[in-house]
């Protein structure tokens, strides 16, 4: 098994008259759905796949209660998810309140199973995965 990628010519953010250059960009290819994961797991050892999921399912309602109360939620080898925020500045301290936060979004750290995993990567070339087409926006009929 390999991670598969194409070839991308892309221009510098920082420099964009300067030519473009040529960068991997990684292609996913499937999905490994939850359902396929609980029953090699069950498969694996003395459990069924309905335990594997209920443990699963119990496992993601503890983790967002926990990230609901601000704590970073360890996993161990696996890694680590914390909350993290992007907001509009504020002239001074003061003037900012929480009405300033536009979003929150989900960081994950990977631990060292994922980690060393990285590091016996192999990589093949493949060809580069054709450009969704761009739905034309929707007119709004007019209404006399």
């Amino acid at each position: 098994m390999s991670v598969k990628y194409s070839v991308v010519a892309l221009h510098n953010p920082k420099k964009p008259n300067d030519p473009k250059k040529f960068y991997a960009k990684a292609q996913g290819y499937g999905q490994l759905p939850i359902d396929r994961i609980c029953t090699a797991v069950s498969h694996a050892g003395s459990v069924i796949r309905g335990d594997v999921l209920a443990v699963t399912d119990g496992l993601i309602f503890q983790m967002m209660e926990g990230l609901r109360d601000g704590k970073i939620v360890d996993l161990g080898d696996f890694g680590h998810f914390q909350v993290q925020v992007s907001s509009k500045g504020a002239e001074t301290n003061k003037e900012f309140s929480a009405s300033n936060i536009k979003k929150g979004k989900i960081q994950f750290r990977p631990g060292k199973l994922l980690i060393d995993m990285l590091a016996t990567l192999e990589y093949q070339q493949v060809a580069q995965l054709p450009k969704k087409a761009k739905k034309a926006p929707e007119t709004k009929p007019v209404v006399k």
